[in-house]
Parts: structure tokens; sequence; C-alpha cells
């Protein structure tokens, strides 16, 4: 792939992220080198819409696989349909292609979320299809891969429970790239985009909304927070809530506790708080809202 191609693709891909652009960068010369590549951050971080910016450029695939207990070797590879199996016995005719061969066959990315959810005899599947770009399936013959055909995983390093440790041939395999959460005003960027905030009060949502999104990640009691999904949920509940209850702008009296509101819906189910912590998701948001809308603007106030 020339490097014209590359510098081309990165641009036309910059222009569906916001911001990104050192990780984009890195993850197109991974794949663009040929190699498999791990991208290890929190949920929320831009990962999957990048691989899509990026397959729709080259015009090839993105088949998602979520790692979990039940991914079996067969569910990755295919399977045999039985009921031609019954009628013609197996042949490479009635061979139903699971994900990772669909990708090698069509050149695609065979992107694997929560990679180390999976069990090891499926990572192990994925071994010399990264190593050889081919794999032996049986009565059916040799897959050969096609020269676009990629392994991306991803993998969330604030979530360690239900995972496997990954075995060093599998890491040797893997290039590796850490995403974190973005700023704030990339994540503010995001929000509007998804949201199409438009005016003053949606403009404030907006700001209050990331505010009290990136404090769940600060949270002592907190394990992991929202990503800047649960914000642009904020948003768009909020804006709902300030239609029902006629609320026009952000200095209002209402408008604080309508946010708290929007909160409640549109966060609690996304941060997890410690085991050792005795408290309910509503009381530490309550925490986080007080702090926002109560606490720091009154130690702004003058005086």
């Amino acid at each position: 792939m020339a490097q014209t191609t590359i510098a081309d693709t990165r641009k036309r891909v910059a222009s569906h992220l916001v911001g990104r652009e050192r990780e984009l960068e890195l993850t197109l010369a991974a794949v663009a080198a040929g190699r498999d590549i791990v991208l290890e951050g929190p949920p929320g971080t831009s990962k999957t819409t990048m691989l899509k910016a990026i397959t729709e450029e080259w015009g090839i695939p993105l088949l998602f696989v979520e790692g979990n207990a039940d991914l079996t070797p067969a569910k990755l590879v295919g399977h045999h349909n039985p009921a031609r199996v019954l009628k013609e016995d197996y042949s490479a005719d009635n061979f139903v292609a699971g994900p990772l061969v669909e990708a090698m066959q069509k050149g695609g990315f065979l992107y694997i979320e929560e990679f180390n959810r999976a069990p090891e005899d499926t990572l192990n599947t994925l071994l010399t299809a990264m190593a050889d770009r081919s794999i032996a399936v049986p009565r059916v013959g040799t897959i050969i891969a096609e020269p676009t055909f990629r392994v991306i995983a991803s993998m969330n390093p604030y979530d360690n429970v239900g995972t496997t440790r990954l075995s060093t041939s599998v890491h040797d395999r893997l290039n590796r790239l850490s995403i974190g959460y973005q700023d704030a005003p990339s994540e503010e960027g995001i929000v509007r985009l998804r949201t199409h905030a438009d005016g003053l009060l949606q403009e404030r949502m907006v700001e209050d909304a990331v505010a009290v999104t990136r404090a769940t990640r600060e949270h002592p009691d907190i394990r992991q927070g929202s990503s800047v999904r649960g914000a642009i949920d904020c948003v768009l509940v909020a804006e709902r809530l300030a239609e029902l209850r006629d609320i026009l702008n952000p200095e209002e009296p209402g408008y604080p506790e309508l946010f708290y509101d929007a909160m409640i819906v549109s966060l609690s189910g996304r941060i997890h708080l410690d085991e050792a912590v005795e408290s309910t998701p509503e009381y530490v948001l309550r925490e986080i809202w007080e702090d926002h809308f109560i606490l720091q603007p009154a130690i702004a106030e003058p005086g």
C-alpha cells in the first residue's frame, strides 16, 4: 500500500472522528503494514467508529464478534449444515462459514470485542490464522486469507470480572495500542455532533453532561465510570424533559433538578461501584450533581 494512499486514507477517515489523530495514525499504520492489533481501552472511546471508517474507506467488511464464554471454535470458524449433512454427507458445499473464515475469504477485519472474555481454545484457533494467514478446515480444505484480512481485538483494562489471562502466544502475535478517554473539549465536540445540539439550553446541557460524566470516572466509590455515550444520552433525555417541563433556559430554577433526573436515567446503569462500597448509583450521582451544580457555583461566586 503506497504511502500517499495511507496519507489520503488518514485524511478521509479523520473526517469521521472528533480528535483521535494519534490513535488513528498508529492504528492505520499497523493495519496498513499487514499487522493484527489489540485496542485496549474502556468502552466509548471511538474504537469501533475508527475501524468502521477505515474499512468503509478500503471497501472491505467489518465483522463483529463478541468475546464471551459461548464463543466456541466452531462458532468462530464455521460448521456444516446439519440438515444437508444428513442428506449429502459432509462436503465443502454445505459448510457455513463463521466470522473468521468469512473475514479471511472477503479480506475483511475480524473485530473481536472483549477479546479476553473468549475461551482459551477459541483464541488459540486464531493463532494459525494470524501467523500463517490461512486455516485448515476439516472436510473443506485450507482457507487462504485475502491480503486485507486483519484480526482486531479490543479489551477493557478496567474490567477483570469473567476475563481470562491471554497466553504469551496470543500476545506475541498482536500489536497493542492503549486508547484512553479524550479530553473534555473533544468529548463536548462528540456530544454536539451526536445530539445536534443548537441553542443556549442545548449548549449548556452538553457542557454539564460532559462534566458530570467525566466526574463518574474520578469518583472514589466508582470502579468504572461512564463513557461519552452516557453524556450523549444525558443530553437527549434532558432535552425531552425540558420540553415536558416547559423549561427554555438553563437559568430557570427547575433546570438543575431536571438535569439530575436525566443523569439518573442515562448514567445510573453505566457506572459500576466498587464492590466494597455500601451505596447506590443514585446516591453517588447525587453527590456528583451537588458538587457540579451547588458546590462549584458557590465557590465561583465573588466574595
